[in-house]
This record gives C-alpha cells, structure tokens and sequence, in this order.
C-alpha cells in the first residue's frame, strides 16, 4: 500500500534506517574488543605444542591436537577458541598484513585477501608461543607466504568429538581481517 500511495516518504524512511544500521554497524567495528575467559597461556600453547609438523597432511597434523583439547573440560575448549580467536586479533594490522610475503597489504587500492592473512595469522600462532610473542613485537618477523588455515578449526573439531555435535561459541573477539580497527588505523 505504501508503495503505491506514499512512496516519497516509503522510500526515505527506508533509506534511513538504511543509514542508521550503516552507522551502528560502524560503532560496532570500532568498539574495542576484550576477549571472554581465556585458556591459561601455558595450556593452551601445550595443545599448540601438539601440532605434528612430521606428518604431511594437514588433517594429520592435527590429530594429535585435536585429541588432546578434546580430553579437556568443555569449558576449556571454548576457552581456547576465546584465546586463539584474541591473539589472531592481536595480530590483526596493517603492519603484519604489510609483511607476509608476496601477498601482503600494499594500500586500500590494491587486491589483498582478507582470508589469507588469516590464514597466515594462524601459522603464526601454530608455530608456537615463541614466533608468536616475536611476531607480535616485531612484524616484520611474520612468515612469509606461509599459511595453516587448520588451526582455525581445531576447537570446533575437539568439541565435535568430545560432545559428538557442532560447537556453537561466539567469541568476544572477532578474528576476521579488518577487525581490530585499532590496528588498522
């Protein structure tokens, strides 16, 4: 009916609340960050500790790992994917993204992928508390063209063969590219 008979004012309110969703979902990219109950560092650089970089296949790689976050408590699996999804959020910046080999961030004109830095942010992190702590320091000490998009699923998969269904967790961080707008300024 609107459509038809008031139009005009149809179409400006929907271009209204058009820009008000615009703007609370800007507010919401700009709020800082603070991540849920975390895993305590020692254990969860222990179920990194895990990875077997002998074996080549990636699915492999990750049994051990998987196996051993999937004999913890519930409350501990989430608390590692609260941890992993904070520090893949520390390294959320253009300065690393500027450093990760053939595909780093050049400008906002230039192609970049979003998923492959956070693939690359994963490694980081896969690689132990050591690279890490380097990395977050200087990000000039990323890995180049390097990547392990596994690490992201390593919780879900623990608590799917703990629990025998989907984790379904929402972390307080987000661990997607261009989320941390601190580190994108």
């Amino acid at each position: 009916w609107r459509w038809k008979n008031e139009r005009q004012d149809y179409e400006k309110e929907v271009e209204q609340d058009r820009e008000a969703s615009r703007i609370a979902r800007e507010v919401y990219r700009k709020r800082a960050m603070k991540p849920k109950k975390v895993l305590p560092d020692k254990l969860f650089w222990q179920v990194i500790e895990q990875i077997d970089w002998r074996k080549e296949d990636d699915d492999e790689r990750m049994q051990l790992a998987i196996a051993f976050l999937a004999k913890k408590k519930v409350s501990e699996i989430k608390q590692f994917q609260e941890a992993l999804a904070y520090k893949l959020y520390q390294l959320d910046t253009k300065e690393h993204a500027k450093n990760i080999g053939e595909e780093s961030f050049i400008n906002k004109d230039t192609h970049f992928s979003v998923d492959y830095f956070l693939y690359v942010r994963c490694c980081v992190i896969a690689n132990g508390a050591a690279l890490f702590e380097a990395v977050l320091q200087n990000p000039k000490e990323m890995p180049k063209d390097l990547d392990f998009e596994p690490l992201l699923y390593l919780a879900e998969e623990a608590y799917e063969f703990r629990m025998g269904k989907e984790l379904d967790y929402e972390t307080g961080c987000d661990y997607e590219t261009y989320s941390n707008y601190k580190g994108w300024e």
